[in-house]
């Protein structure tokens, strides 16, 4: 699964792969329809910066068969990448598909009719899908001839080969080529096609992203007001509770608290900072704060708020969202809200990009909040496509 690409043309600053479509993001909703077809392994081809990330998608879409899942970082060209991906494969593999993460739309009927053709015998296969537009030869500007289209044919992916073809391809390449199929056709190798599919088109610009949204059902929430749609919210919910018995001081709220007990936390235990960090993914559609931010990421030890917030924000921008406001309300006998209110809602404010309103009460002491054991705080955010 290739999802190094830049995105440029789609303008959506973040790596293609990694913006919002729906609930998911694209390489999500790629990689969930890999898994609806025939079971195998699935090396996902990440930027360095979005490993991580690609990991936890790829975990999400594979659920029990995580072990069916890696991830490796991509190269300066497409082929680059490819090759990257290739060297992750297990030896034992006997054919390779090549999948665009940006043609997330691709149903998995397709790809059982490229393992299919493999299965036939076949050393290469190549989705197409035949050319319905007029096709003009153009020079300088200007239209040369009209163009027989009864023998073009409109590639796509995934694009399936014999292992020990592809790996020959590849070992032997002496120029960069615009897809896979052409590699190996460099080499020799005939190529055979079959049906692909219009819902596997290439997500390239902003109206291929409506195009998917639209498919998808979400076609209101991702049209944007100047074309005549209404931009609809999204909202989500977080909770968290910490118990008292940390070490250190108390933060809680993006706030040190002198003098009062800390919370036990993998980080600082700050329940308020977290709980708007699971609101504000759940809007999104993009998880958990244990999906980005789990105690097996070291790097989060002790981290307080503004850390957490900001990586969120960035998460979601990325997404294709920009988050509207949070509301976030703290129960606990301790500390006292009132005095510092304005400052929390400012601190966390900033660090969010976005407006946060505090509240907090007290249970009459019912529950471990009322008996003084810890902390809960209960967030409600609200996002929108950008």
């Amino acid at each position: 699964m290739v999802a190094a690409g830049s995105g440029v043309r789609l303008g959506a600053g973040a790596p293609k792969a990694f913006v919002g479509l729906d609930a998911h993001t694209i390489l999500r909703h790629a990689l969930e329809h890999v898994f609806a077809g025939p079971l195998a392994q699935v090396i996902v081809v990440a930027p360095a910066e979005r490993a991580g990330d690609a990991l936890t998608e790829a975990h999400a879409a594979a659920g029990e068969r995580r072990d069916l899942v890696g991830v490796v970082t991509g190269g300066a060209t497409r082929q680059a990448s490819v090759a990257a991906g290739l060297a992750a494969v297990w030896p034992d593999v006997d054919y390779v598909l090549v999948h665009d993460a940006a043609r997330a739309l691709t149903p998995p009927a397709v790809f059982a009719r490229v393992i299919d053709a493999l299965e036939d015998g076949h050393d290469a296969v190549l989705p197409v899908l035949p050319v319905i537009d007029t096709i003009k030869r153009v020079e300088g500007g200007a239209v040369v001839e009209a163009v027989d289209r009864a023998s073009l044919a409109a590639a796509q992916t995934p694009q399936g080969f014999r292992r020990s073809v592809l790996d020959a391809a590849y070992a032997d390449a002496s120029a960069d080529h615009t897809d896979d199929a052409a590699l190996v056709q460099a080499a020799g190798v005939a190529v055979w096609t079959v049906p692909g599919a219009e819902q596997a088109f290439k997500i390239t610009t902003p109206a291929d992203l409506d195009r998917a949204r639209l498919l998808l059902g979400a076609g209101a929430a991702s049209v944007s007001s100047e074309r005549g749609g209404a931009i609809v919210p999204r909202v989500g919910i977080g909770t968290d509770v910490h118990a008292f018995g940390g070490d250190g001081v108390l933060w809680l709220a993006g706030l040190e608290w002198p003098g009062e007990q800390a919370l036990h936390g993998h980080s600082d235990g700050d329940a308020v900072a977290h709980a708007i960090v699971d609101a504000v993914l759940a809007a999104a559609g993009l998880g958990d704060i244990g999906t980005h931010f789990g105690t097996d990421q070291p790097e989060y030890a002790g981290v307080h708020a503004g850390a957490f917030l900001a990586r969120t924000r960035a998460l979601v921008e990325d997404a294709g969202y920009a988050i509207g406001n949070v509301s976030v309300q703290v129960q606990a006998n301790r500390p006292r809200f009132a005095a510092r209110r304005a400052e929390a809602e400012a601190v966390l404010s900033a660090a969010l990009g976005a407006p946060v309103a505090v509240s907090a009460t007290t249970t009459d002491g019912l529950g471990f909040t009322g008996s003084g054991e810890g902390v809960a705080a209960f967030a409600i955010a609200v996002v929108a496509p950008r």
